[in-house]
């Protein structure tokens, strides 16, 4: 399997793990078990942020076009009515 293919299953595993986190913080009552799952959360969230670059680095990842201020704009406006 070659490197590109790898990290990008990598990245795809780490974002679903983040989203697994997530549900199993929010229904979490025990404070001390929701504060541990929110520290591996966020151990894996900067995780996949490094992988990500090093992703970017190497051509394996290109990133939507971003978008314009009108683009913004209008977003946010349709959100808040």
């Amino acid at each position: 399997m070659e490197e590109k293919t790898m990290v990008n299953d990598i990245l795809d595993n780490t974002k679903t793990e983040l989203t697994t986190y997530q549900g199993v913080i929010s229904e979490t009552e025990n404070m001390q078990l929701r504060q541990t799952l929110q520290q591996l959360r966020n151990n894996c969230e900067s995780f996949q942020y490094e992988l990500f670059k090093v992703a970017q680095t190497k051509g394996y990842y290109q990133p939507a076009q971003s978008a314009t201020q009108t683009e913004i704009d209008t977003i946010k406006t349709e959100l808040q009515q």
